[in-house]
């Protein structure tokens, strides 16, 4: 990889990046509250599960996709793996958390002006702007290659989970680091399935997840927005 496109994939995976991602916890503070998540041992279990089970079968592969369809300047697979994606989204906690991120990162590679004329259109064309539309858009314009792309994007999402741990089981800083050392071959192997996967074996099929999403929409006390 190039050094400026390795320099941009930092940039879009940083936690710095103001789209919010720190905000969000994507049921783990709900699993945390239930007592499902309560230690190292447990922590690590709830995110290479959630990372192979829900992520690298569904969120990695539309990425994956949707990277492709920007590259090939490919409107009608752009709009239709968008729309898979926001269809898929079970829980209005789910659904805002990708379409808030999507909308910001929309905007700061608007105020940042990336991308040529005819990538921008892709982009705008698109009524809503999930995520996975918006991060692909954003790593083509930077000619930040595909595999690194999915790869920085599932260590950003695992890098999160890991931060929600940390915070509110809470695991210590130390503790937080191994375990993102410890899900190094979970990340590789779920960057190989989401390459993999054929179209018809995409699923979300998550559902003791989208149970969770849903208490945690009532949660009486939380830090995060999902």
């Amino acid at each position: 990889m190039h050094t400026s496109a390795l320099l941009h994939l930092l940039q879009l995976t940083s936690p710095s990046l103001p789209i919010g991602a720190y905000s969000y916890s994507q049921g783990l503070e709900a699993a945390i509250e239930q007592g499902v998540v309560c230690d190292e041992s447990s922590s690590r279990a709830w995110i290479a599960d959630a990372l192979h089970q829900v992520v690298a079968r569904f969120e990695a592969p539309i990425l994956w996709r949707l990277l492709k369809a920007f590259e090939h300047r490919d409107i009608v697979a752009v709009a239709n793996w968008t729309e898979r994606h926001i269809a898929a989204r079970d829980t209005s906690e789910i659904r805002a958390e990708t379409m808030q991120m999507g909308f910001s990162l929309r905007h700061l590679a608007t105020e940042l002006s990336i991308g040529d004329p005819e990538l921008l259109h892709l982009l705008q064309a698109q009524s809503e702007v999930p995520l996975p539309t918006a991060l692909a858009f954003a790593a083509v314009a930077m000619n930040v290659p595909h595999d690194a792309a999915l790869l920085g994007m599932l260590f950003s999402w695992t890098e999160n989970q890991v931060l929600v741990c940390v915070k509110s089981v809470p695991l210590g800083q130390v503790c937080g680091q191994r375990l993102l050392l410890s899900l190094r071959p979970n990340l590789e192997s779920a960057a190989l399935q989401a390459q993999q996967l054929t179209d018809d074996e995409l699923s979300n099929w998550s559902p003791g997840l989208s149970l969770l999403s849903m208490q945690h929409e009532v949660q009486y006390s939380r830090l995060y927005r999902s």
